[in-house]
This record gives C-alpha cells, structure tokens and sequence, in this order.
C-alpha cells in the first residue's frame, strides 16, 4: 500500500509531500520533496492508495452564507454575527470545534487566518482531482482526506508542540526522535535528516501516516450529525488507535 502526505502551503518553497510504502514488516518512505509544485503534488495524490493533505479542505457555511449576503447587500440580521461568539461561527468549521473538543488542539481558521491562502490553492488541487474522475469527498471517504498533524501527533501520545520554526529546531529533532521510539518499524532513509531539519518534510510523514490510519479505520468515526456539514466544510481525520496499530 502507498500513502501520500502532503503539507500544503500557498506556495510551492514551503509544501512537502512524502511517499510511504506499508508492508506487513512496517513502513518506508520512497521519497520525500520539500518544494512542491503544483504538477508534482498531483502526480503524488493520483498515485496514492490514499493521502492525507494538511489543509482545510472548505469554509464554514455560515462564513460562506455571510459572505454571500454581504455581497448582495442583505444581512438579514447583523446582530447574529455580532461579539466574540458571532464571529466564532464563522470563523471556525464544524471539524474544528470537533477537533478542539477531542484533542484541545485548535486549527487556524480558514476564514479568519493566512491559511485561506493555502485553502485556495487546495480548493484547486481538489477541483484537478474530480476533473480527473478521482473521488473528492471533503468529508475524507474519497481519495483524499484533510488530516492535522499536529493533533494526529497528540492522538499518538506524541510530541504535538513547540517544533516548528527554523529556532525549534532542537525540538523537531526531539519529535522526530519520540517518533522512531514510538514505531521502531518506520523508516526514514535517506530522509530522516531532511524531518530534523525541516517541520514541513516531518508533518508530511505524519499526515502520511494518518492517510494510513483513514484507510484502515484507525480513526475517530464521523458522527452522523455531523455528515452532511462535513461534506462541504471538510473534516480532519483524528486517530482513535496507537500508532503502533497502523502496520499490525
């Protein structure tokens, strides 16, 4: 089996994707590229059995509602959206609250932070995808799923902060570390130096991995409630298992 993980950034210097190969003795990355374009991310997600892409794969509906309200001049009710807990819905996604609730990790908001940049260069990687007749289910049911390494880290008992930025540097080679003691059946290669130096290259691995948890059901469920919303906003996968469960 091939995953793919992909940490995607709104330009190509910054995304990494990694290529991991599972077997029944464990797991090993086939390559890792930090500095991704767009052609060599979807040569990557056409040939994956599954991958996980660390991005919001939509926005909240009400942020997408307000919008579009705005734009025609007729907010209904601007007192709905008023204050701290207005704003709230629509800055943050139904997955996000989940997200925060079970970890106490909370995601950046797509409407409200940088990373809507990021989201739009997603928005068309996916729309490439579906062109392609390859099933993009926002809600992670199709080829690819919207992952969050940090929490797929905390989920593991691992390291989940304080390791980005070239000046944590000693940090990420501590998680780099807490995940090779963690699962002694992973190898890096030739790549391992590349995840102590670069935080993109080691959440590309971990949302990898989490690609791997997805696909064989190591993951917290969907709740039904939630189905429809996730369909259209996305929803980040969360492991339910240890990590050492994903090559047993």
């Amino acid at each position: 089996m091939l995953t793919v993980g992909v940490d995607l950034a709104a330009e190509p210097a910054k995304t990494a994707v990694a290529w991991i190969d599972w077997s029944p003795e464990g797991a090993s990355v086939r390559r890792l590229v930090v500095g991704a374009d767009d052609a060599l991310v979807l040569e990557a997600l056409r040939a994956a059995d599954k991958a996980g892409i660390d991005c919001p794969f939509g926005w909240p509906e009400p942020f997408v509602e307000f919008v579009k309200a705005h734009h025609a001049g007729d907010v209904a009710d601007p007192r709905e959206f008023a204050g701290r807990d207005g704003r709230r819905r629509l800055a943050l996604r139904t997955t996000d609250i989940f997200t925060y609730d079970t970890t106490g990790l909370l995601p950046l908001s797509v409407s409200a932070d940088r990373i809507g940049h990021t989201a739009m260069r997603c928005a068309g990687l996916l729309a490439h995808l579906a062109q392609d007749g390859q099933s993009v289910d926002r809600s992670g049911a199709g080829a690819v799923v919207e992952v969050y390494p940090a929490a797929s880290l905390k989920k593991w008992g691992l390291p989940s902060r304080g390791y980005k930025r070239a000046r944590n540097v000693d940090n990420l080679r501590a998680s780099v570390e807490a995940l090779l003691a963690a699962a002694p059946w992973l190898q890096l290669g030739q790549w391992e130096d590349e995840c102590r130096r670069s935080d993109d290259a080691f959440d590309a691995v971990i949302a990898a991995m989490t690609a791997r948890a997805v696909s064989r059901g190591l993951v917290e469920p969907l709740p039904e409630k939630h189905a429809s919303v996730a369909r259209t906003e996305g929803w980040i996968a969360l492991p339910s298992t240890s990590i050492d469960a994903l090559h047993n």
